[in-house]
């Protein structure tokens, strides 16, 4: 299993996107890597758009990006929520200035605005937030996954299988 011994971030809150949560999850368990869910509040129960629960095993506050390879972002509403709390925001500028694989999808390009890492990054999002996207100085494109360096991202959930992919092969070669 090509991911044992690496360690990831998936970061929860209210109204994340079920599937946008649990799928990455699952598929860099699936490959060895442990993953450790984070939100404001450890061991409360976030409840996602479709009714789904995911308990915080850590706060965020608990939290040190150096002993972490890699960083899972949802989409849903969770993103809006998430980009208020300022170790949310240091965690990710933290991983992006060491360079490990941060993932977003859907709506969790919000979080990536916030921490101030986009300008210059091609990425993609769901296309509502597009606009959001290059104002932060994002070069955006309308494809299922895009790659730049260390920041993949994808669009919605038909996406997954390539991202969670892509997402395992950039923690790999970390």
């Amino acid at each position: 299993m090509r991911l044992t011994g690496k360690k990831v971030i998936a970061l929860v809150d209210e109204e994340f996107e079920d599937l946008e949560l649990w799928y990455p999850v699952h598929r860099v368990r699936e490959e060895g890597a442990e993953v450790h869910l984070a939100g404001e509040k450890k061991g409360k129960t976030y409840i996602g758009k479709y009714g789904v629960p995911a308990e915080a095993e850590y706060s965020f506050d608990e939290l040190d990006s150096s002993n972490y390879d890699g960083i899972l972002v949802p989409g849903g509403w969770a993103p809006d929520k998430l980009r208020r709390y300022p170790k949310v925001l240091e965690l990710v500028k933290e991983m992006h200035a060491d360079r490990k694989p941060i993932g977003q999808i859907c709506h969790a390009g919000w979080v990536l605005i916030s921490a101030k890492i986009l300008d210059g990054v091609t990425v993609t999002s769901t296309p509502g937030i597009r606009d959001d996207m290059e104002n932060a100085g994002a070069i955006w494109k309308d494809e299922a996954v895009v790659v730049d360096g260390h920041i993949i991202s994808a669009r919605r959930p038909p996406d997954l299988p390539p991202y969670g992919k892509a997402f395992c092969d950039a923690l790999a070669e970390k």
